[in-house]
């Protein structure tokens, strides 16, 4: 066992003898320490005895009718200060952690998440300053192996694994859309039939993406196949491979924002969508959540509606499209309209 050579204090009970012998050195008296500690005279006398046969030294001695600390009394003395301080700090910061007045929170997220979680623990911190947060941004596939692993306090996913293993609790909806350049010949039109967008350059996920799952999933309901003409590991690549014409793609309506026709982008109206889905704690079953984690999702669940409605609104818009020639020029980036 770890620090073997204090194996004689963990057999007894030593923490109420601590308790005993630090009252009655410090009030000089066992029948004081006694009074103070609500114990019957014997039950104290046995107290020091069992703590005398554990360190193996005598640890008081009597003149006239005050005791005193032998040297080993004294060291012992000292330990049990550092001992009690040190437990003192412990209850502090769990009582802390309990009130949420200090802890950490580890929170993993999908990439879609990353539009709305930051300001959720924006939210968080401004509550509760004296908690610690770090959050980490992964897709689906990696986001499922940290949650095999329990790496982290929470997860929040877009599209959570099945299976009895995990507790899932829904947090807000994430529509999946189908997004085009504001320009784009099928903008204008109503009720587009899926066959016909399936004729169109796809800017498609990269592999292990839930987004990517849900395009391909799709696909296959409506027995067809992706003209992909790009794959690309983010939602902001996605969007700058629209605005520059290289075509459409299924992303969650609120990575963009609320007022896409700002955005030089737009919604396009294919049959089958928006595709309801949406944002979900998910935890392995058995994990004791701390009380840190367990207000986060207390806060998230009354309030994310709201405050994600106003981080959307007040987010950057992109910047206008300019035309020159027969070119597209956006924030720097050129590519053939």
């Amino acid at each position: 066992m770890p620090h073997s050579n204090i194996h004689r204090y963990l057999r007894h009970g030593t923490l109420p003898q601590l308790c005993m012998f630090e009252a009655s050195a410090r009030l000089g008296s066992y029948t004081r320490a006694a009074q103070e500690l609500h114990l019957a005279q014997p039950t104290a006398s046995a107290q020091i005895r069992k703590l005398t046969e554990t360190v193996g030294l005598p640890l008081f001695e009597q003149v006239g009718k005050r005791i005193h600390l032998t040297e080993a009394g004294r060291r012992l003395r000292a330990s049990c200060t550092e001992l009690f301080r040190t437990l003192s700090d412990l209850e502090d910061a769990l009582a802390g952690m309990r009130g949420l007045a200090c802890g950490r929170l580890q929170l993993a997220v999908s990439t879609a998440a990353k539009y709305f979680a930051p300001r959720m623990l924006t939210e968080f911190i401004r509550r509760h300053p004296g908690v610690e947060v770090s959050m980490q941004i992964h897709n689906r596939q990696e986001l499922i192996e940290r949650l095999a692993a329990n790496e982290d306090d929470l997860y929040i996913f877009a599209d959570p694994p099945e299976g009895e293993a995990f507790v899932a609790q829904t947090i807000l909806p994430n529509p999946l859309v189908v997004f085009a350049r504001a320009d784009h010949p099928l903008a204008k039109e109503k009720n587009i039939a899926f066959a016909r967008l399936a004729q169109e350059p796809f800017l498609m996920r990269e592999p292990g993406s839930g987004t990517r799952l849900a395009a391909e999933a799709a696909f296959a309901r409506h027995r067809l196949k992706p003209l992909v003409s790009m794959e690309l590991g983010s939602n902001e690549a996605i969007t700058q491979a629209i605005l520059a014409g290289f075509g459409v793609s299924i992303l969650s309506r609120y990575t963009l924002g609320l007022d896409t026709a700002q955005a030089q982008l737009t919604c396009l109206e294919v049959e089958g969508f928006p595709l309801e889905r949406h944002w979900q704690f998910v935890y392995p079953i058995g994990k004791q959540l701390s009380q840190v984690a367990q207000g986060f999702m207390d806060l998230v669940r009354v309030e994310a509606r709201q405050l994600l409605l106003q981080h959307l609104a007040q987010g950057p818009q992109p910047a206008p499209l300019k035309r020159r020639g027969p070119e597209l020029v956006r924030s720097g980036l050129r590519s053939a309209a």
